[in-house]
């Protein structure tokens, strides 16, 4: 496994998004400052998306407005189309676009009414156009592995996928567990499969959902395929909209634990993210998902 690794946090963004309700504003910059101050140095800070369909991101831009980040840290604003580029361009604190592309039409026309050509197509102008206004661009593959409409999602569309994408320039390209259905060995066989398909050249995220207990296995698979940036969810909110009984993204706080007990680094402060997870819960008034913030560290720190 790596030596070294990135998070991003995705609460703000893929963990809020399913909640029902509506999550105030403030209590979103709160949450994207405590994670930056806890060490967080990319963070998805909001998509810009119809209000009607995703509710929970109709205050994309007062939470930029609101935010003072530091230089060093990269916001990231997730896009789905023009509309949402042009929404998001006119935000100042967004330095880098996430655009999303899918590898099966089924899931594709339910959440961004795009099939793979579609979203392949729109994804690419999108990258060149966010590059041309002076930012970066990187793009997320979703349910690259299994769809709640498609069924069975095969590496090799996975690859070819990718390496669309990949003519297209993108900073980053990550492979998304959108649903939680990938088991580790055929995530290092997706991962491996699209390294050798796009070149060493391109980094490689992981995103990984927990909906059937395997997001934390996945995501050692991934590092072990040599991935070194991972998404995670402070608590392990999240889920999709548009993708029946998806639940949360990996914890933030659990994932943490694994890679410092394992000799890996990333730079976070564990506490700090765990007393996040425990105001997160007050926030939401439920429990969150994840583990940690309800076992505790070990070994027990005083």
């Amino acid at each position: 496994m790596t030596q070294s690794l990135e998070i991003v946090e995705v609460s703000p963004r893929d963990g809020l998004q399913n909640e029902p309700g509506v999550f105030p504003t403030q209590a979103k910059l709160e949450l994207i400052h405590r994670a930056i101050q806890s060490g967080i140095r990319r963070i998805e800070v909001a998509s810009f998306v119809h209000p009607r369909l995703v509710p929970q991101m109709a205050d994309a831009e007062a939470v930029c407005q609101g935010l003072n980040v530091p230089d060093h840290v990269t916001c990231i604003g997730l896009v789905l189309n023009h509309r949402g580029l042009e929404r998001a361009l006119k935000q100042p604190v967004i330095d880098q676009i996430g655009c999303v592309a899918v590898a099966s039409s089924g899931f594709g026309m339910e959440n961004q009414r795009q099939d793979v050509e579609q979203s392949i197509r729109i994804s690419t102008e999108l990258i060149h156009l966010a590059r041309d206004a002076g930012l970066t661009a990187q793009v997320t593959i979703s349910v690259a592995f299994g769809c709640p409409f498609d069924g069975e999602v095969s590496i090799d569309q996975v690859v070819e996928v990718a390496q669309e994408l990949a003519k297209a320039g993108p900073c980053e390209l990550a492979l998304a567990d959108t649903i939680g259905v990938a088991v580790p060995q055929q995530v290092e066989d997706t991962f491996t499969a699209v390294r050798e398909a796009v070149g060493d050249a391109l980094p490689l995220r992981g995103h990984f959902h927990n909906t059937r207990n395997t997001g934390i296995a996945n995501a050692v698979a991934a590092t072990r395929s040599g991935t070194r940036t991972l998404d995670a969810s402070i608590g392990g909110i999240g889920g999709c909209p548009f993708a029946p009984r998806a639940t949360g993204n990996i914890a933030t706080e659990d994932l943490l634990y694994l890679l410092s007990r394992s000799g890996i680094e990333t730079g976070l402060d564990v506490e700090a993210i765990i007393n996040t997870a425990g105001w997160l819960s007050a926030e939401l008034m439920r429990p969150v998902p994840g583990m940690l913030s309800r076992a505790g560290l070990f070994p027990p720190v005083d």
